[in-house]
């Protein structure tokens, strides 16, 4: 399965005593296939970095860039889907050049999505993403 991951997602999945560990317990043990892009690399460094500090930032974009299943596209076409927040275009951009099967995220902005019918782009909340991934972690 590959998917984005809004940066809040990461960043709530980094805690180890976070609720939402599992995503990146399951990230590190490769049950799931990341997609990232320059721009979304730059961005969870620059969150990461503001919400901890810049060794942590550094550790966690490090560990991501040596995964084998984090997959790095580049993103030559800009779809402009979100227009309340132009910003998170970025996740969407990278969704569609990747087809991945879904972003994970809580923002609301993203929510256009569900009625844009082309280029079809899912979303799943973080809490829909952390049952799909424990489910068959406990099967």
């Amino acid at each position: 399965m590959r998917i984005v991951l809004d940066t809040n997602v990461l960043l709530i999945s980094l805690p180890t005593k976070s609720k939402y560990r599992p995503i990146f317990d399951s990230l590190i043990s490769s049950k799931f296939e990341l997609v990232i892009s320059n721009e979304i690399i730059s961005e969870y460094m620059e969150i990461i970095e503001q919400k901890t500090n810049s060794t942590i930032a550094s550790n966690v974009i490090e560990l991501l860039l040596n995964q084998k299943n984090v997959k790095k596209v580049e993103v030559y076409f800009r779809w402009g889907l979100i227009v309340e927040d132009y910003d998170d275009n970025k996740f969407v951009d990278c969704a569609i050049s990747s087809a991945s099967k879904y972003i994970v995220t809580d923002d609301k902005h993203f929510n256009v999505l569900k009625k844009i019918p082309f280029p079809k782009v899912d979303i799943i909340s973080i809490d829909e993403f952390l049952n799909e991934i424990i489910i068959p972690m406990n099967s």
